[in-house]
C-alpha cells in the first residue's frame, strides 16, 4: 500500500510504503507514483519506514520509477528502511543506484 502527496513549497512527491510490496501491491505503486510523476515532475522520497516486506516486483517498480524521473532529471530518495530492508538494497545492487538515507528501527 502506498500513501502518496505532493509538497509544492519543497517541490517533493512523497510516498510512504505500508506493510507489503510484493507481486500484488507492485503494480498500484508503480501506477500511482507513475502518474504523479508525470503531472508534478518533481524529486520523490519514499519513506519506508512502514513497510514490512518489499520482494522482486517491489523492487523493480522502484527501478521503473527511478527511471521515469530520471527521464525529468530528478532522482528517487529512499528513507528509514529497516535494517533487513536495507540489506536487500545491498544484496541487490540497489543501494548504488539509489539515494538511500536513514534507517528505521
Amino acid at each position: 500500500m502506498v500513501e502518496a502527496k505532493y509538497d509544492p513549497m519543497t517541490d517533493e512527491l512523497t510516498a510512504r510504503l505500508k506493510g507489503d510490496i510484493d507481486i500484488y501491491a507492485a503494480p498500484e505503486l508503480k501506477e500511482k507514483l507513475a502518474l504523479m510523476i508525470e503531472e508534478h515532475k518533481s524529486d520523490i522520497v519514499i519513506d519506508c519506514s512502514d513497510l514490512n516486506y518489499i520482494d522482486s516486483t517491489g523492487l523493480g517498480a522502484l527501478v521503473a520509477l527511478l527511471k521515469k524521473a530520471k527521464d525529468y532529471d530528478k532522482g528517487i530518495r529512499i528513507i528509514n528502511t529497516k535494517p533487513y530492508i536495507r540489506k536487500l538494497f545491498t544484496i541487490t545492487g540497489l543501494e548504488k543506484i539509489f539515494s538511500m538515507e536513514g534507517e528505521a528501527k
